[in-house]
């Protein structure tokens, strides 16, 4: 037999050569693109990881951080205490003395822990011959106060003390009658 056909099968027409050959080239053009597109992924990929263990070290940090805030937050106050411990330990060891020059002792290291106190925003509150406040003072007892107007503060059993203006602790009083 004859093979009537023009072109054999293993010969190629300069048509198929030439699909052939834009098949080639798009064939190679995507895998071009495909080997860009797995570099772009894989730096992109490295990228996060980067950016994922930063924040890891961040949030250790800041944990750190925190940490230790907490556990030296006191220092300021505790090293304004020192002169005060130091006054009070002073005024203990001596051994014998007058009562005054004891009693001033104790008054100016009392007047040290309130300046200390204050510096931190702690205030007493002394309401004698104020009126009455429900909100800062706490009455335990009414008294006869001749001279003063009823529910009048006419004395302190205890005084309070007040936090950058929260109450820690009321004043216990007692208050005129009516």
């Amino acid at each position: 037999m004859q093979n009537n056909d023009p072109q054999s099968p293993g010969d190629a027409s300069p048509q198929d050569q030439s699909g052939e050959s834009t098949t080639n080239t798009e064939l190679g053009n995507l895998q071009t693109r495909v080997a860009e597109l797995e570099a772009s992924n894989a730096e992109l990929a490295e990228t996060v990881l980067r950016e994922k263990a930063e924040l890891e070290n961040q949030r250790r940090r800041l944990h750190r951080d925190l940490e230790q805030a907490r556990r030296f937050a006191n220092e300021k106050l505790l090293n304004e205490l020192l002169p005060v411990y130091d006054g009070l330990e002073s005024g203990l060891a001596v051994e014998g003395g007058d009562i005054a020059s004891m009693r001033e002792g104790i008054n100016l290291t009392l007047k040290a822990l309130l300046k200390v106190a204050e510096n931190h925003g702690m205030s007493q509150i002394d309401p004698l011959g104020q009126p009455l406040d429900p909100e800062r003072h706490h009455a335990v007892s009414m008294v006869d106060a001749p001279g003063n107007a009823p529910g009048t503060v006419v004395s302190v059993l205890q005084k309070g003390y007040v936090l950058n203006d929260r109450l820690l602790r009321p004043a216990l009083v007692a208050v005129a009658k009516d």
